[in-house]
Protein backbone atom coordinates (compact mmCIF):
# COMPACT_ATOMS: atom_id res chain seq x y z
CA UNK A 1 0.00 0.00 0.00
CA UNK A 2 1.12 3.53 -0.74
CA UNK A 3 2.10 5.64 2.27
CA UNK A 4 0.13 8.76 3.14
CA UNK A 5 3.20 10.82 2.22
CA UNK A 6 3.34 9.24 -1.25
CA UNK A 7 -0.36 9.84 -1.76
CA UNK A 8 -0.02 13.44 -0.59
CA UNK A 9 2.76 14.04 -3.12
CA UNK A 10 0.68 12.51 -5.89
CA UNK A 11 -2.37 14.58 -4.94
CA UNK A 12 -0.25 17.74 -4.81
CA UNK A 13 1.13 17.04 -8.28
CA UNK A 14 -2.31 16.38 -9.77
CA UNK A 15 -3.67 19.58 -8.24
CA UNK A 16 -0.59 21.52 -9.35
CA UNK A 17 -1.08 20.39 -12.96
CA UNK A 18 -4.72 21.47 -12.83
CA UNK A 19 -3.81 24.84 -11.29
CA UNK A 20 -1.16 25.65 -13.90
CA UNK A 21 -3.52 24.72 -16.73
CA UNK A 22 -6.31 26.78 -15.15
CA UNK A 23 -4.07 29.86 -15.02
CA UNK A 24 -4.15 29.80 -18.81
CA UNK A 25 -7.86 29.02 -18.99
CA UNK A 26 -7.11 25.38 -19.82
CA UNK A 27 -7.71 21.91 -18.36
CA UNK A 28 -6.41 18.37 -18.90
CA UNK A 29 -9.19 17.56 -21.38
CA UNK A 30 -8.83 20.63 -23.59
CA UNK A 31 -5.04 20.29 -23.46
CA UNK A 32 -5.51 16.81 -24.93
CA UNK A 33 -8.11 17.60 -27.58
CA UNK A 34 -7.19 21.22 -28.33
CA UNK A 35 -9.84 22.22 -30.83
CA UNK A 36 -10.08 18.90 -32.65
CA UNK A 37 -13.62 17.84 -33.54
CA UNK A 38 -14.52 15.02 -31.17
CA UNK A 39 -15.73 11.84 -32.83
CA UNK A 40 -16.99 8.98 -30.69
CA UNK A 41 -14.57 6.03 -30.43
CA UNK A 42 -11.68 7.89 -32.10
CA UNK A 43 -8.35 7.98 -30.28
CA UNK A 44 -6.93 11.32 -29.14
CA UNK A 45 -4.24 12.10 -29.93
CA UNK A 46 -4.08 10.00 -33.12
CA UNK A 47 -1.59 7.17 -32.62
CA UNK A 48 -1.85 7.38 -28.80
CA UNK A 49 0.84 8.66 -26.42
CA UNK A 50 3.72 6.29 -25.63
CA UNK A 51 6.69 6.87 -23.33
CA UNK A 52 9.58 4.65 -24.45
CA UNK A 53 11.36 5.04 -21.11
CA UNK A 54 8.55 3.66 -18.96
CA UNK A 55 6.41 1.75 -21.46
CA UNK A 56 3.40 3.81 -20.39
CA UNK A 57 0.75 4.47 -23.01
CA UNK A 58 -2.64 6.18 -23.13
CA UNK A 59 -5.34 7.53 -25.37
CA UNK A 60 -8.51 9.48 -24.78
CA UNK A 61 -11.89 8.76 -26.30
CA UNK A 62 -15.58 9.18 -25.69
CA UNK A 63 -18.76 7.22 -26.34
CA UNK A 64 -22.20 8.19 -27.58
CA UNK A 65 -24.31 8.56 -25.64
CA UNK A 66 -21.83 9.59 -22.93
CA UNK A 67 -21.87 8.25 -19.39
CA UNK A 68 -23.90 10.60 -17.20
CA UNK A 69 -21.72 13.53 -16.21
CA UNK A 70 -18.72 12.11 -18.07
CA UNK A 71 -17.30 13.48 -21.31
CA UNK A 72 -14.97 10.53 -21.92
CA UNK A 73 -11.99 8.72 -20.49
CA UNK A 74 -8.26 8.14 -20.69
CA UNK A 75 -7.39 4.46 -21.25
CA UNK A 76 -4.06 3.77 -19.52
CA UNK A 77 -1.75 0.91 -20.51
CA UNK A 78 1.79 -0.35 -19.99
CA UNK A 79 3.99 -2.07 -22.58
CA UNK A 80 6.66 -3.58 -20.31
CA UNK A 81 8.71 -4.91 -23.25
CA UNK A 82 8.64 -1.74 -25.31
CA UNK A 83 6.54 -0.34 -28.12
CA UNK A 84 6.48 -3.56 -30.13
CA UNK A 85 5.75 -5.78 -27.13
CA UNK A 86 2.41 -6.79 -25.61
CA UNK A 87 0.19 -4.04 -24.23
CA UNK A 88 -1.71 -4.40 -20.96
CA UNK A 89 -4.66 -2.23 -19.91
CA UNK A 90 -4.61 -1.00 -16.33
CA UNK A 91 -7.49 1.42 -15.85
CA UNK A 92 -9.66 4.02 -17.52
CA UNK A 93 -9.81 7.51 -16.02
CA UNK A 94 -13.15 9.21 -16.63
CA UNK A 95 -13.44 13.01 -16.69
CA UNK A 96 -16.24 15.49 -17.20
CA UNK A 97 -16.40 18.16 -19.91
CA UNK A 98 -14.14 20.41 -17.80
CA UNK A 99 -11.48 17.75 -17.33
CA UNK A 100 -12.43 17.05 -13.72
CA UNK A 101 -11.86 13.53 -12.44
CA UNK A 102 -15.09 11.52 -12.18
CA UNK A 103 -14.37 7.82 -11.95
CA UNK A 104 -11.86 5.00 -12.38
CA UNK A 105 -12.90 1.77 -14.04
CA UNK A 106 -11.69 -1.41 -15.69
CA UNK A 107 -13.01 -2.96 -18.87
CA UNK A 108 -13.44 -6.35 -20.46
CA UNK A 109 -10.66 -7.53 -22.77
CA UNK A 110 -12.66 -7.11 -25.98
CA UNK A 111 -13.09 -3.38 -25.26
CA UNK A 112 -9.41 -2.53 -25.73
CA UNK A 113 -8.05 -5.70 -27.36
CA UNK A 114 -5.00 -5.85 -25.11
CA UNK A 115 -2.90 -8.86 -24.22
CA UNK A 116 -4.54 -10.45 -21.21
CA UNK A 117 -2.64 -10.30 -17.93
CA UNK A 118 -4.02 -11.53 -14.62
CA UNK A 119 -4.71 -9.25 -11.69
CA UNK A 120 -1.52 -9.52 -9.66
CA UNK A 121 0.76 -9.20 -12.68
CA UNK A 122 -1.29 -6.23 -13.90
CA UNK A 123 -1.11 -4.59 -10.48
CA UNK A 124 2.65 -4.93 -10.60
CA UNK A 125 2.67 -2.65 -13.65
CA UNK A 126 0.82 0.29 -12.09
CA UNK A 127 4.02 1.98 -10.91
CA UNK A 128 5.48 1.57 -14.42
CA UNK A 129 2.92 4.03 -15.76
CA UNK A 130 5.06 7.19 -15.79
CA UNK A 131 4.36 9.58 -18.64
CA UNK A 132 7.26 12.00 -19.18
CA UNK A 133 6.28 13.19 -22.65
CA UNK A 134 5.77 16.71 -24.06
CA UNK A 135 2.84 15.89 -26.36
CA UNK A 136 -0.03 16.52 -26.44
CA UNK A 137 0.48 18.25 -23.07
CA UNK A 138 3.20 17.66 -20.52
CA UNK A 139 0.83 18.71 -17.76
CA UNK A 140 -1.83 16.23 -18.88
CA UNK A 141 0.80 13.49 -18.93
CA UNK A 142 1.96 14.36 -15.42
CA UNK A 143 -1.65 14.64 -14.19
CA UNK A 144 -2.48 11.14 -15.43
CA UNK A 145 0.68 9.76 -13.84
CA UNK A 146 -0.23 11.44 -10.54
CA UNK A 147 -3.79 10.09 -10.64
CA UNK A 148 -2.51 6.52 -11.02
CA UNK A 149 -0.05 7.10 -8.17
CA UNK A 150 -2.66 8.66 -5.91
CA UNK A 151 -5.25 5.94 -6.47
CA UNK A 152 -2.85 3.04 -6.94
CA UNK A 153 -4.35 0.97 -4.12
CA UNK A 154 -7.87 1.59 -5.38
CA UNK A 155 -6.86 0.70 -8.93
CA UNK A 156 -5.30 -2.53 -7.66
CA UNK A 157 -8.60 -3.45 -6.04
CA UNK A 158 -10.50 -2.56 -9.22
CA UNK A 159 -8.24 -4.90 -11.20
CA UNK A 160 -8.89 -7.70 -8.72
CA UNK A 161 -12.62 -7.02 -9.01
CA UNK A 162 -12.25 -7.16 -12.80
CA UNK A 163 -10.89 -10.69 -12.62
CA UNK A 164 -13.56 -11.73 -10.11
CA UNK A 165 -16.30 -10.33 -12.35
CA UNK A 166 -14.98 -12.21 -15.36
CA UNK A 167 -14.53 -15.43 -13.39
CA UNK A 168 -18.15 -15.29 -12.26
CA UNK A 169 -19.60 -14.25 -15.62
CA UNK A 170 -21.38 -16.94 -17.64
CA UNK A 171 -22.64 -15.64 -21.00
CA UNK A 172 -25.91 -17.38 -21.92
CA UNK A 173 -24.72 -18.24 -25.43
CA UNK A 174 -21.53 -19.92 -24.26
CA UNK A 175 -19.29 -17.06 -25.41
CA UNK A 176 -16.08 -16.62 -23.47
CA UNK A 177 -16.50 -14.01 -20.74
CA UNK A 178 -13.68 -11.84 -22.16
CA UNK A 179 -15.45 -11.76 -25.55
CA UNK A 180 -18.98 -11.07 -24.32
CA UNK A 181 -20.08 -7.74 -25.81
CA UNK A 182 -22.78 -7.45 -23.16
CA UNK A 183 -20.09 -7.07 -20.49
CA UNK A 184 -18.07 -3.90 -20.94
CA UNK A 185 -17.24 -2.33 -17.56
CA UNK A 186 -15.95 -4.91 -15.09
CA UNK A 187 -15.42 -2.67 -12.03
CA UNK A 188 -15.65 1.04 -11.25
CA UNK A 189 -15.14 3.59 -8.51
CA UNK A 190 -16.42 7.16 -8.32
CA UNK A 191 -13.65 9.52 -7.24
CA UNK A 192 -13.25 13.21 -6.44
CA UNK A 193 -9.73 14.64 -6.53
CA UNK A 194 -10.50 17.62 -4.30
CA UNK A 195 -12.19 15.44 -1.69
CA UNK A 196 -9.31 12.95 -1.75
CA UNK A 197 -6.77 15.74 -1.32
CA UNK A 198 -8.76 17.14 1.61
CA UNK A 199 -8.85 13.70 3.25
CA UNK A 200 -5.05 13.68 3.04
CA UNK A 201 -4.82 17.01 4.84
CA UNK A 202 -4.15 19.15 1.77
Amino acid sequence: MASDADRQRAAQEALFCEQILAKGGDNVLHATLRDAPVTAWSHYPPGDVFDPASGGQWYYHCHLPPEEGEHGHFHCFVRPDGKNGPVHHLVAVGVDAHGRLRRLFTVNQWVVGDTWLGAEASIGLIERFDMQMPQPSYLTNRWLTAVLRLYGDEIAELIRQRDATLAAHRPPDGTSAVDDRELEVTSELRVDLAATAKSLGL
